[in-house]
């Protein structure tokens, strides 16, 4: 059952209460999809359950028919479950056309672009909807973390493009985060949360920014985990704290997850464009324990079957044994408070920044974005502090920048009781 606190905020964000006013409620009837991977004909399967015609496309016809096939997997699962019926599968199946050909976007209402996270890739296929897509047609990314500002530069519609940012599995997490730039326009925002909701998703509404709100934060989790392994914890605790204080899975389970190449290149993007606060005091980790990973041990996470974990075909993952043998070896005592405090607060004081420079809009959409975009504990990022109590709060962190960086500094204009507490009223 929901707490109260995350209830109301809840009914706050379905209310629409980010949606520009004055715009009439409008019907995406088709989707161009461009990718056909993970995240692409996850877009695509949300977008047909829901009676969207939907343009599947990728660089080959193979490419997106694959992707069309595990969408059929999908639906053979809820089939399996009695969701849905065998004929209902077929309708479904029917509204969903894969291709490799590019002129067949032109009569798309929207148009998402979920391939590889990669600029160069990305820009490439917007500097191609020069003449094929419709004028009114919204243009987006499912980047996790490239600025929007920057890909939108890339296309002659800045007023209509917008990140529209999914979570994986996309048929089972309920969170959308869009992104908008200072050139986006309120028509395009409110026909965006208009698409959000006839696909039965919950939408928060984020300002540009490299990593955005919920990448941005949730990078800091994965990132602590790492820190925490090269101060000389071993794996094994770090996990089974982590869920021990709420969150679903450990940080190098996500990692794993993600897989390491992927997730490089999210802290790369993510550092290009950030101030020092933040990088500088994981860089050691980062450079010591994923860099090895890839480069020494050639091991890439889940996709390749052998990360912090190993994979094997018929039995449980299991732990890498070469993580406490190949890491630093001098082990500080265990300390859970320590490790479950720099688990939370790392993310809570990054959501803090993230409030100051203008990134989230409100309390509300943060704390809703926390628990559903990435397993925050309930009742959220924000509503921890209170929890915590204030001057509590304060101190805690004091001690761990002090401990650990300054990227547990709180933020100027958030770094005292009062400040803070007028913050968390705000909403």
């Amino acid at each position: 059952m929901l707490n109260s606190i995350v209830q109301t905020q809840m009914k706050k964000i379905k209310s629409g209460f980010a949606r520009p006013l004055g715009y009439p409620k409008t019907q995406i009837k088709k989707v161009g999809v461009i990718g056909a991977g993970l995240m692409g004909h996850g877009i695509s399967l949300v977008s047909s359950l829901n009676g969207i015609e939907v343009i599947l496309l990728d660089k080959t016809e193979e490419l997106a028919t694959y992707g069309l096939l595990k969408i059929n997997r999908i639906l053979k699962n809820k089939i399996d479950r009695r969701e849905i019926s065998p004929n209902e599968r077929e309708q479904i199946l029917k509204l969903i056309y894969a291709t490799n050909d590019y002129s067949l976007l032109k009569d798309c209402d929207l148009i998402i672009e979920a391939v590889f996270e990669d600029e160069k890739l990305k820009s490439d296929i917007f500097k191609n909807f020069k003449k094929m897509i419709k004028d009114d047609a919204i243009l987006s990314s499912n980047t996790s973390s490239i600025p929007i500002s920057k890909l939108a530069k890339y296309s002659n519609y800045p007023k209509n493009f917008i990140g529209i940012h999914f979570f994986s599995p996309v048929h089972k997490m309920k969170l959308v985060e869009v992104i908008k730039t200072k050139e986006t326009s309120l028509r395009t925002i409110s026909k965006t949360f208009d698409f959000i909701t006839q696909i039965k998703k919950i939408p928060i509404l984020v300002n540009d920014g490299p990593g955005f709100y919920t990448t941005r934060v949730f990078m800091r989790y994965v990132m602590e985990g790492m820190a925490l392994l090269y101060d000389g914890y071993s794996s094994k605790p770090i996990e089974s704290i982590a869920k021990k204080a709420g969150f679903p899975v450990g940080p190098l389970t996500v990692l794993d997850e993600i897989g390491l190449k992927v997730a490089y290149k999210i802290r790369s993007e993510i550092k290009k464009s950030l101030n020092k606060r933040m990088m500088d005091s994981i860089d050691g980790a980062w450079d010591n324990i994923l860099d090895k990973m890839i480069n020494e041990f050639g091991r890439f996470g889940r996709p390749n079957k052998k990360g912090f974990y190993n994979y094997p075909k018929n039995s449980k993952k299991y732990l890498w044994e070469g993580l406490d043998k190949n890491f630093k070896t001098v082990k500080p005592k265990l300390n859970e408070r320590e490790i479950i405090d720099r688990l939370l607060f790392s993310q809570i004081i990054e959501a803090l920044h993230c409030y100051e420079e203008g990134v989230l809009n409100s309390i509300s959409e943060a704390n809703i974005g926390s628990i559903y975009g990435w397993g925050f504990p309930s009742p959220g990022i924000f509503e921890f502090i209170n929890k915590y109590g204030i001057k509590n709060f304060v101190k805690r962190s004091q001690f761990l920048s002090t401990s650990y960086g300054k990227y547990f500094d709180l933020p100027p204009t958030l770094n005292n009781v009062s400040d803070i507490k007028q913050f968390l009223q705000n909403d």
